[in-house]
């Protein structure tokens, strides 16, 4: 079994050159320790492999990173359609298999798997709750989920470096 843990972000629009940072802190680190990284995003649409590519370096790191947007896209990289079907796309469940299928995938140290909804509902999927974000990350040591209600932002863009901000915490 597993635990979920409800993180919470800022309270309002985080700080674009703040998130970068975080990041390239975590991207030297990883460097430093000789720790590969993968992703498998949905919502934040690589923003996270993005981030972590703008540091000098990081393809010693980053193994790659897939973008599955859709339900199919999830499945064919190796998160199994009994969980969705079971579970709904946007759940803890979800983003613990997107997490073990990206690390798996590509052998990796660390697998990040993040699913859920932003500003509007997803009328392909009935569990989309629109601020509602599930994501796990997969190491040696087990697969941890966490859950974040997102507040409202102002853009896309805002959405995707707010979660990027609190999954950055979570990567510690």
């Amino acid at each position: 079994m597993f635990e979920m843990v409800e993180v919470v972000g800022a309270e309002g629009i985080v700080d674009e050159l703040a998130v970068r940072e975080k990041y390239r802190r975590l991207t030297l680190r990883l460097i430093e320790n000789r720790r590969t990284i993968t992703t498998m995003e949905s919502c934040t649409s690589g923003q996270v492999a993005s981030l972590i590519t703008d540091t000098e370096g990081s393809s010693a790191v980053l193994k790659g990173a897939f973008v599955t947007y859709s339900n199919e896209a999830k499945v064919a990289q190796g998160v199994p359609a009994e969980t969705i079907a079971e579970h709904g796309v946007y759940s803890v469940e979800t983003a613990l298999a997107m997490a073990e299928a990206c690390r798996c995938a590509y052998e990796a140290d660390v697998g990040v798997g993040i699913t859920g909804s932003f500003g509007n509902v997803d009328p392909e999927n009935a569990d989309s709750v629109p601020g509602e974000v599930y994501f796990a990350v997969a190491d040696a040591h087990g697969t941890r989920g966490f859950h974040c209600a997102v507040p409202t932002q102002p853009s896309r863009l805002a959405y995707k470096l707010y979660m990027a901000d609190v999954i950055a915490d979570a990567l510690g």
